[in-house]
């Protein structure tokens, strides 16, 4: 079955700890789970899409940005890992016509849009999918958070994107559901969890609407900003809900690591 004969599901992922999948951990299992999830998610939609679009929690732009190379490299954002993971290599092809179709998407909707032929994919996107689809055979487009995070903004973009689902192009939020470096491990067991339950209350709603509201008030949550002192590691997910429509969210994977509560969900 042709990939565009049907509408995609969309997937909020977590990216684990920079190249974490790749080197060695104490205890050596620490991030297991999340790599067997993660190299079993292609298995889960019923054929290969004809792209990927990803949002990573680790670009930030003063507008909607997408990247256009034909040949996107790689950009190594993490600091102080084994010299091994600088060298990591995924050659997936970019698609400079679909970052045109994620643009014109965009702007139609009255967000302003910009193209990058430069920036590299950097590890929100390259270390998860070496996992998902570890043959770099699919194209990869990653387009950027906007400058203020403004969650309604992410799900009305979002929004903007959910034709590509019926196009064959898998959109990926990638984040974590859980994101604070200063409480990072056993520290952290109480907010995650507490902020886990909300999300994956709110996520599975069947009132759409409702979850699209809670989710622009997502600092109302029980333990919101200890969980995101920042949210730029959550505002993936807003993009792929709102590219969701009416379709209600399913948690797909669901661990504690070092102590902390971690989610991925499917809509759709």
């Amino acid at each position: 079955m042709s990939a565009a004969m049907f509408e995609l599901p969309t997937v909020f992922i977590p990216h684990g700890g920079g190249p974490c999948f790749f080197m060695d951990w104490n205890p050596p299992d620490t991030w297991r789970n999340m790599q067997s999830f993660l190299e079993g998610l292609a298995a889960q939609l019923a054929v290969q899409p004809k792209a990927v679009v990803v949002i990573s929690g680790h670009w930030e732009a003063p507008q909607f940005t997408v990247n256009s190379a034909a040949k996107p490299p790689l950009l190594y954002d993490y600091y102080g890992f084994p010299e091994h993971t600088y060298r990591l290599e995924y050659p997936a092809a970019g698609s400079p016509e679909l970052a045109q179709r994620i643009a014109n998407l965009l702007t139609a909707e009255g967000f302003a849009c910009a193209y990058d032929s430069e920036r590299g994919l950097d590890h929100g996107v390259f270390i998860p999918l070496k996992l998902i689809y570890p043959e770099a055979d699919v194209p990869i487009v990653q387009l950027s958070l906007r400058h203020g995070l403004d969650p309604a903004e992410h799900l009305r973009a979002g929004e903007a994107l959910a034709p590509l689902r019926k196009e064959g192009i898998l959109l990926v939020g990638s984040g974590m559901s859980y994101h604070n470096l200063r409480a990072f491990g056993p520290i952290g067991a109480a907010a995650s969890q507490a902020f886990d339950a909300w999300l994956t209350a709110t996520l599975e709603m069947p009132d759409v609407a409702r979850r699209n509201t809670l989710l622009t008030h997502w600092t109302e949550a029980p333990a919101a900003r200890q969980a995101h002192p920042r949210e730029e590691h959550l505002l993936p997910l807003m993009v792929v809900a709102g590219a969701a429509g009416d379709a209600v969210g399913t948690k797909i994977y669901a661990d504690k690591i070092l102590g902390m509560t971690l989610s991925a969900f499917r809509f759709g």
